[in-house]
């Protein structure tokens, strides 16, 4: 018998490993190659370059695109979903929803009243689900009670709840009195005195701590209220909230922490304050001028313009007792005012990016802004893009998402027709895909026990 020197037989047991490790990969390769999915668009759109391509073969990879190729072609191994007949584009992003809530004009003061967290947090899976089947495969939540939609980003993506990607804001951060002082109008023994655990601030050492204990509870990014709203219960919806030296010290705070600050803002000067500060959107924006128009484009400052809720707030304030006296008369100012700012912005060059303030009106109907911007005069393919690519990139997260590419997240939709022709397709979503996982199809849920076993 021939005995090896243990030099030898390291030698051969790093030769018998590397094998076994080898096989193992092969065999981890072919396993994954037949995860592989293949889509045959009929037709795709192109976010990037804003153009609509022919038949289109889409690979997916686990949760990733893998490869795009023009016309039909099949791979073996892969699952095969014939959508010929469809358009399929990036799963949509809304940058303004409110997934723990949902305004019910008969007992919303009831539930306010009555709600625990735990009832917000329960009412939040069913709205994060009928987000996703409506083709919203990401969603940026503006304004949450106590850090509840943070919980519901976080069960989404451990599989426990389906719903869409959330980039979660947690409460937005205003001032005493302010739009987001959910103490107004309370009878003065109930108010009490909010501060920074509350969201509620004064003056900018106070501001710097509310974006640090949002920080704390680990949100995705930072809303701020620079002027007044409609849905609360003080005088004005347009006039300034915040300070300049405020605003400023919320930005830069956010900014250190690689946040991203969105600002509810219908007053021009509270937008010029809030450009000038350094945020990153404007919400709503409903009295922009043009001097705020050209701040906006010298800072780089996405638009979120929110437009089907302004015109929905205003249906339901002329329904009488639908809402209390003061809302009314604001809710009557707003709505007449967004069509012609949206067109003068569009037309001024201004960067939108699309947003709805889902949660102001019945979850899952987020695509009711598209007909309303083409009535401003948006073109349909911008509309798109405003809910593709733009809102990406607001994010900064277009490297993964907002476009059909390799290499990003296998977030897909499809309707049933061409959309830039017929824009109510956007309402008709039949087929939802979001990393990689199909959650819809011929119009119909799918949905998977995905969570941890």
């Amino acid at each position: 018998m021939i005995q090896a020197f243990p030099s030898q037989r390291r030698t051969i047991l790093l030769i018998v490993s590397a094998v076994v490790l080898l096989v193992y990969s092969l065999a981890f390769e072919a396993s994954a190659e037949s995860t592989a999915i293949v889509l045959h668009c009929g037709s795709l759109i192109d976010t990037l370059n804003g153009s609509m391509l022919g038949p289109t073969t889409v690979v997916v990879q686990n949760d990733r695109i893998k490869e795009l190729v023009p016309g039909t072609e099949l791979r073996p191994g892969a699952a095969v979903i014939e959508l010929t007949q469809q358009t399929c584009m990036p799963g949509l992003s809304d940058m303004h929803v409110h997934l723990s809530g949902e305004a019910d004009f008969q007992n919303s003061f009831h539930e306010e009243m009555t709600f625990n967290i735990a009832d917000w947090v329960v009412r939040s899976t069913v709205y994060a689900r009928r987000t996703l089947m409506s083709g919203f495969t990401t969603v940026r939540d503006v304004g949450d009670h106590n850090y509840e939609v943070v919980a519901l980003r976080d069960q989404i993506d451990a599989g426990w709840v389906p719903g869409p990607r959330i980039f979660a804001c947690g409460p937005a951060i205003g001032s005493t009195g302010g739009h987001t002082d959910e103490t107004d109008g309370l009878r003065m023994e109930l108010q009490g005195d909010p501060g920074t655990a509350q969201s509620i601030i004064n003056g900018s050492d106070e501001a710097r701590k509310a974006v640090r204990l949002h920080y704390k509870h680990n949100v995705d990014c930072i809303k701020i209220v620079a002027s007044g709203g409609v849905q609360d219960e003080s005088k004005s919806v347009g006039n300034p909230q915040l300070t300049e030296d405020e605003i400023k010290t919320l930005v830069d705070t956010a900014h250190d922490y690689g946040y991203t600050v969105a600002t509810h803002a219908h007053g021009a000067d509270a937008m010029r304050r809030a450009v000038i500060g350094g945020v990153d959107s404007i919400e709503h924006g409903t009295f922009m001028t043009e001097q705020v128009m050209e701040l906006m484009k010298q800072h780089g400052t996405f638009y979120v313009p929110t437009m089907y809720t302004a015109t929905f707030v205003t249906q339901k304030a002329k329904i009488p007792g639908a809402y209390s006296p003061a809302i009314t008369r604001k809710a009557l100012t707003v709505g007449p005012q967004i069509m012609k700012t949206v067109a003068a912005a569009y037309s001024h060059g201004v960067t939108f990016a699309y947003g709805t303030d889902e949660g102001v009106f019945p979850h899952g109907e987020n695509w009711k802004d598209f007909p309303l911007l083409l009535q401003a005069g948006v073109p349909p393919m911008y509309t798109i893009q405003m809910a593709t690519i733009n809102a990406a990139r607001l994010l900064n997260q277009d490297a993964d998402l907002g476009s059909i590419t390799p290499g990003k997240f296998a977030d897909i939709i499809a309707v049933p027709g061409n959309p830039l022709t017929n824009i109510q397709l956007m309402g008709k979503v039949t087929f939802v895909m979001r990393s990689g996982v199909v959650c819809k199809q011929d119009g119909k849920e799918i949905l998977r026990d995905s969570a941890p076993q």
